[in-house]
């Protein structure tokens, strides 16, 4: 996941309480207070005590996630095929510093190293993904089995460290043959895709049991398509709004797919998600913060649990812009056995849809938008941005651990409390081996974020919401897609020359709350 450029600009060390009430796309639902009405002592403070109090239940799955492209390097390794980020990685200017991943961590060789650290660490879940080009080189046809054997061995190794391997079927590295196809926008892609899920069912699900289809699929669509600033650089909004269909679709035939070749398998979700704030308490903003939790949170967690899509436009649906047929309600009516999402930070949104514009309406370009005055798009009419009311991050993530508790309990109850399971959320920092220190790393800063998010999950379980598993994003450092290396997110340093892993202090701790199941 790309944090800076999908999350926006923002963050560092606590968040606190924001909101009493919660944010819905439904009719006839309380409505969350404004950003400007709620109650907050020192903006990110959360007590000590609450740290301390905090508790999770016994069996609770502590892990953490990767993803194959910023990890694996072996870019053209044992008959592995283009992909989409190879091709962008490969265009100049497109990545900070002109990185690639070619090598990126080595996991690919590495991996039984970084398994029995996480072992280490007490973790009890790993969540990785796939490259699709390397089970598949085009996109189709047979499975490569020099690919298909490998992640069959990583998932052996991840077994023996004690480790539930959870399995992300497309973390955004579409191969470059299937772009050249016409990309997510070709619905033809929800039948590729199925197909190369069945695949990987066939030969893994004898010992996978959990998985996700889609890391992220709306941003996947919208930077990838919308605006141009991911893989494949593309930025046309109505191939935006074709993507997000067909991967819809395929996330529903996905589903059928795996289940149809494992009789183990259960199937949810990685999706993004913000939870979203409005700026006043005017109805407007009430409504455009309904608008912008149905769009960017659930818009394909409703197609799959209810074969529909939420009131995320003002006006009639551009249906007929995605490439809408009739029965595609019954292919994307696929209901996921759990619901898996990301926390990084919160969005404070307010409404533009009375914004008169002889054009019918701007498209900004980016997925944290002020202007222009009539919003981010000529259909869904919000501005979304994202505040500075609480620390900041060095990869710019304004720190607000209180929107965990909201998102998980706001979830909770739209969806009839399904299991949830939390597949990413982190922090970056860029702390480095101190050698006055023996060559620790001491991110104390990532440690304090993790506590006081960890407290308000807590207190959301306390409440009632079925949360089974947390993954930290992420276990080592890695790349991070158009950001490169400029910037660190891992439990574990990787000095990229050698390989080599050290790990933070925040690891060490972490290691230490998966073993107690405890904060302090």
């Amino acid at each position: 996941m790309d944090r800076r450029t999908f999350l926006g600009n923002s963050l560092a060390a606590a968040g606190g309480a924001l909101v009493g009430g919660r944010i819905s796309n439904a009719e006839n639902t309380p409505a969350p207070q404004s950003a400007s009405s709620t109650r907050q002592q020192v903006p990110g403070a959360i007590a000590q005590s609450e740290i301390e109090a905090a508790r999770f239940p016994d069996g609770f799955l502590w892990g953490t996630a990767t993803a194959a492209f910023q990890v694996e390097g072996a870019w053209n390794e044992d008959g592995k095929g283009e992909s989409i980020w190879d091709r962008f990685t490969h265009t100049p200017g497109k990545v900070k510093g002109a990185t690639t991943a070619d090598v990126a961590c080595d996991q690919y060789h590495l991996y039984p190293q970084d398994m029995a650290l996480a072992k280490k660490l007490n973790q009890k879940s790993y969540r990785f993904s796939i490259s699709w080009p390397r089970i598949q080189p085009i996109g189709t046809g047979a499975p490569n089995m020099k690919g298909v054997d490998h992640y069959s061995r990583f998932v052996d190794e991840m077994l023996k460290n004690g480790l539930r391997p959870f399995c992300t079927l497309y973390h955004w590295d579409l191969p470059q043959a299937l772009e050249d196809k016409g990309g997510w926008p070709n619905r033809d892609l929800a039948g590729y895709y199925a197909d190369y899920a069945g695949i990987l069912a066939k030969h893994l699900g004898d010992r996978i049991t959990i998985w996700a289809p889609f890391n992220m699929p709306w941003s996947v669509a919208y930077m990838g398509y919308g605006v141009g600033a991911l893989a494949p650089g593309r930025a046309n909004f109505d191939d935006f709004l074709k993507a997000l269909h067909t991967l819809t679709l395929a996330q529903g035939q996905a589903l059928r797919s795996i289940k149809a070749a494992s009789s183990k398998a259960t199937v949810g979700s990685a999706y993004g998600m913000c939870p979203a704030y409005p700026k006043t308490d005017s109805e407007e903003d009430r409504a455009a913060a309904a608008r912008y939790h149905a769009m960017n949170n659930v818009f394909l967690l409703e197609a799959a649990m209810h074969g529909r899509y939420p009131k995320a436009f003002v006006g009639d649906p551009p249906y007929d812009k995605m490439g809408m047929k009739p029965g595609d309600e019954e292919i994307m009516h696929a209901p996921l056995d759990w619901v898996g999402f990301h926390y990084y930070t919160r969005r404070v949104v307010s409404d533009a849809s009375k914004v008169q514009n002889s054009s019918g309406g701007g498209f900004s370009g980016t997925e944290i938008e002020a202007d222009p005055a009539t919003g981010r798009d000529p259909y869904t009419r919000f501005r979304a941005e994202m505040p500075t009311e609480g620390p900041l991050t060095e990869s710019g993530l304004e720190v607000w651990p209180r929107g965990i508790y909201d998102l998980v309990t706001q979830i909770s109850k739209e969806y009839d409390h399904p299991i949830i399971e939390i597949t990413e959320s982190g922090c970056g920092y860029l702390d480095a081996p101190y050698e006055k220190e023996n060559g620790r790393v001491p991110d104390t800063r990532r440690i304090a974020w993790f506590q006081q998010e960890l407290a308000e999950l807590g207190r959301a379980i306390k409440d009632g919401a079925k949360v089974r598993s947390f993954h930290a994003w992420s276990l080592i450092d890695n790349f991070e897609w158009s950001n490169g290396h400029t910037e660190r997110y891992g439990l574990i340093y990787v000095d990229y020359r050698d390989q080599k892993r050290t790990i933070k202090d925040s690891g060490l701790w972490y290691g230490k709350v998966a073993a107690t199941n405890r904060l302090t």
